[in-house]
């Protein structure tokens, strides 16, 4: 049987152009899809980095001229094969020469207007490939099933092409004028209207993939019910209780090849389970060297690889960094970002030069250097839709300390000291104190309890973060939605047999709730404590301070309420739409215990 035919639509995609994680994911899960009996390929525009670094490699296809407005402008199609994955490359260079990804914004919305149309007027016949599924990743691609409608669909072209859209991170949506983008993409008014893709009178690239997408992913299931919330929904939240019917939360993977202690080609000294102590600790002493730290094997060594801004926790992290550099913790922070957190955290390293650097900048080679080094990493994120950090730290035996937020919930299994289960930290509310006493509290474990630390780095290094199992039910997904069964391979999911967490809202949509403590499994002790384990770590309650009340202010208040339920989406064509309807009208569902998101504390934001 002929395969399912994916094209994955993206602005940035590893290894040839990179910002942040969705060039690794649009980078890794083409390659695992192949395997899947899914034929995967990518599309992105030609930057002037990837015309220099593969001119040898790239052939030129053909061109044609894309209506932008009132204009006609010339694009250009290459492609090349990389790893058995065929990638196509949008040539213009008045929109795409330039050292850098992104510019400035209204320049932005007009260049990924041109990609999107560009893209889909290459598709077919031209490029010698018409998908069953058009995969579009974030706001630059939010447009496409919108004009997939428009201008194809309407006319009787592309009948058979499904979408997906996924939503790597909901904070940034692509708003602009209706007028201007009415102009660019040839549209009438009868598609921008509040119902479908306008959001306070301007165009939201974002909401027009919700809405007209065939299926909407998020990058986590976490994340799927948060985005729902007044919280974390960053004006969309009732857009997506209103299709909560074809959303999802498919987990991303990392790069296994990339990221294996075992091959790493940047780190001083490569390791595996379960010989790693003595590779790791030469990683350790080789990075302490490296960054002028004291070379103290007994000290534990906290990294942070981020980009400085205020979504990632900087502020918790600033509120108590002196007080843990004092506990004889040592700090790594490798990143840019905010110009005030650069400035702030560079002035802390100054005074505690034995104890703390701040590299303010991206080197790809030290953060491998760090991930394989360091003792614990830190993830304080205010919101998280899924990271990839956490997973790639515990590949390399390196245990997080993450806020209960997205994907950071999904991955990071917080210590259970009864049951020794477990593969890292987490904390529930945004406050400074809380983070600070659970990373002592794993820094007490790391000094005097050190068979249960090898335990919490066996769990981390033997678990699966590859991206087969979320492959499988991508795959799955795009059998669901063509109605074309994955045969010839038993390791892929079925229209009739996959199971995605389909979003269903129960009731009345306006009241959404999300798990944010602890699980029941993790909550779980026995009556009596054996005398030979570590003391329990704080509660809340004991690590709320006076001072905290900045970081306090921060933090969502919550009270216990019912939560959404969840479905599985076990029969084809039921918990997805071919078309835009409205969401379901299923009334009851199993609840979960959980605690609500209240409005009222939009100073989080």
């Amino acid at each position: 049987m002929n395969p399912i035919k994916v094209l994955f639509v993206s602005s940035e995609v590893a290894p040839f152009i990179k910002v942040g994680g969705l060039a690794d994911v649009v980078g890794a899960l083409p390659r695992t899809l192949v395997g899947q009996n899914c034929d995967a390929r990518v599309i992105l525009p030609l930057y002037k980095k990837i015309k220099q670094s593969q001119a040898s490699r790239l052939r030129f296809m053909g061109w044609r001229m894309v209506k932008m407005g009132w204009r006609s402008l010339y694009a250009g199609l290459y492609s090349m094969e990389l790893d058995g994955v065929t990638y196509y490359f949008i040539d213009n260079e008045y929109y795409f020469n330039y050292d850098q990804v992104y510019l400035e914004y209204a320049f932005d919305i007009e260049r990924y207007c041109f990609f999107q149309r560009a893209v889909l007027d290459f598709i077919g016949d031209f490029m010698q490939f018409e998908p069953d599924v058009l995969h579009c990743n974030d706001w630059q691609t939010g447009m496409m099933p919108l004009l997939l409608e428009a201008h194809y669909k309407s006319y009787g072209l592309h009948m058979n092409i499904k979408t997906v859209f996924t939503i790597h991170n909901l904070k940034y949506q692509g708003i602009h004028g209706a007028e201007i983008i009415k102009d660019l993409l040839d549209l009438s008014d009868r598609y921008l209207t509040p119902e479908l893709s306008l959001k306070d009178g301007a165009v939201n690239f974002m909401k027009a993939g919700i809405v007209y997408a065939n299926s909407v992913t998020t990058v986590s299931q976490t994340y799927a019910y948060e985005i729902m919330t007044d919280y974390y929904g960053e004006g969309l939240n009732t857009t997506l209780q209103r299709y909560a019917f074809k959303v999802s939360g498919i987990l991303n993977g990392i790069d296994d090849k990339e990221f294996d202690p075992s091959t790493d080609k940047y780190i001083p000294t490569v390791f595996s389970y379960p010989d790693y102590e003595e590779g790791k600790a030469q990683c350790k002493e080789a990075t302490q060297r490296k960054l002028g730290l004291s070379v103290n094997p007994g000290a534990p060594l906290c990294v942070m690889i981020s980009r400085l801004v205020d979504q990632k926790g900087l502020d918790l992290l600033l509120r108590v960094l002196e007080e843990m550099l004092f506990d004889g913790m040592q700090v790594v922070i490798l990143g840019t970002g905010d110009t005030f957190y650069e400035q702030a955290l560079t002035e802390i390293a100054k005074k505690n030069p034995e104890k703390m650097c701040a590299c303010i900048s991206y080197d790809n080679a030290l953060a491998h250097t760090l991930y394989a080094g360091a003792d614990i990493y830190l993830m304080p994120s205010l919101f998280e839709p899924c990271g990839l950090s956490q997973m790639i730290a515990m590949s390399y035996g390196t245990i997080p300390i993450a806020r209960e937020t997205g994907g950071l919930k999904d991955t990071v299994i917080p210590y259970n000291e009864y049951t020794g289960q477990g593969n890292g930290f987490t904390f529930t509310n945004i406050n400074a104190h809380e983070f600070l006493f659970v990373t002592k509290y794993a820094c007490d474990l790391y000094r005097h309890y050190k068979d249960v630390w090898a335990g919490l780095v066996k769990n981390a290094m033997l678990g699966d973060y590859s991206w087969d199992k979320s492959a499988n039910e991508y795959a799955g997904l795009y059998s669901l939605i063509t109605g074309i069964q994955l045969e010839g391979n038993s390791s892929a999911g079925s229209a009739n047999d996959i199971n995605l967490d389909i979003i269903e809202i129960p009731g009345d949509a306006s009241e959404i709730e999300i798990t944010v403590g602890p699980t029941a499994e993790t909550a779980v002790k026995p009556a009596d404590k054996p005398a030979d384990k570590p003391a329990a770590r704080p509660t809340a309650k004991q690590a709320a301070k006076p001072d905290d009340a900045s970081a306090a202010k921060s933090s969502p208040k919550t009270k216990k309420e019912t939560s959404p339920s969840k479905t599985a989406a076990a029969a084809a064509g039921k918990a997805v739409s071919d078309t835009v309807k409205p969401a379901s009208d299923k009334k009851t569902a199993p609840t979960i215990k959980s605690k609500k998101i209240v409005k009222d504390d939009k100073e989080a934001k």
